[in-house]
């Protein structure tokens, strides 16, 4: 049946969805244009400013990496071997993408602070991890791996398991299988599941400032910055709004295809 056959949309549909719209972009517009373009390269040159921005970049690539040695595996264990308590295990994989971030740093500092589980004995070693750098990836790692392994499994899941079973048939063992087979045929899915992260990691603020805590050149990133900012220089909070702002457009341009022409389908 063509879709024209099917009538207009009913009004109390189109108010609703208007409204929406309008509740999700007039915030964003308006950040747009309070945004001081006439000074917005001379407050983003700002030594505190460079320093929380350059300190986002590094702590977030880290977290993927870490998510990419770590998330990966995990990944293609929940996608291709069938093992008891996989969906406990998935289910607990997925328990950060619901947890208030603050709760996520309160955990965070039970596990790794001075007298938690992993942070006592490590102390006892001279390592201290709370409020540094160290601690600002591994927040970023806690609230961002399960976005990436999520995208990775699903990428797993579509990519047909037939030509691993040929590669086995062929001789090829399971490690060899997942280098040379399964990877590169994944490998679309786990690039988006990177840049997926990566974007998460970047804006991440309540987990960062409970266990790492919000020191300039240290543990400031950009989401620290702009609460900062916000109680001493606006404009510059919302430069640097902007430029998160920028990142998101660019991450959900770099992923469209993938979503949203699947949706389109």
């Amino acid at each position: 049946m063509s879709r024209n056959r099917l009538g207009r949309p009913p009004a109390y549909l189109l108010l609703p969805a208007g409204l929406a719209v309008a509740l999700l972009l007039v915030p964003l517009a308006s950040l747009v244009a309070r945004a001081p373009f006439g000074s917005l390269l001379e407050r983003l040159a700002a030594p505190e400013v460079l320093d929380a921005l350059w300190l986002s970049l590094w702590t977030a690539t880290a977290a993927m990496l870490a998510s990419l040695v770590l998330g990966l595996p995990l990944a293609w264990l929940l996608a291709r071997v069938e093992f008891p308590g996989r969906s406990l295990v998935r289910t607990l994989v997925t328990v950060p993408l619901v947890l208030p971030p603050v709760v996520a740093g309160v955990a965070l500092l039970t596990a790794f602070g001075r007298t938690g589980v992993v942070g006592a004995p490590l102390r006892e070693l001279g390592v201290t991890i709370p409020f540094t750098s160290t601690a600002v990836v591994i927040a970023h790692t806690f609230v961002a791996l399960p976005f990436f392994v999520i995208s990775v499994e699903g990428a797993l899941r579509a990519t047909s398991q037939d030509y691993d079973e040929v590669a086995a048939v062929l001789g090829a063992r399971r490690g060899a299988i997942f280098r040379r087979v399964t990877v590169p045929l994944a490998a679309p899915g786990i690039a988006a599941g990177l840049v997926l992260g990566w974007a998460r990691s970047l804006g991440e603020f309540g987990a960062t400032i409970t266990f790492a805590g919000n020191y300039p050149g240290v543990t400031q990133t950009m989401p620290l910055a702009v609460y900062t900012l916000l109680q001493e220089d606006l404009e510059a909070a919302v430069a640097l709004s902007l430029v998160m702002l920028l990142v998101s457009v660019v991450v959900l341009a770099l992923l469209r295809e993938r979503w949203f022409g699947q949706a389109a389908r």
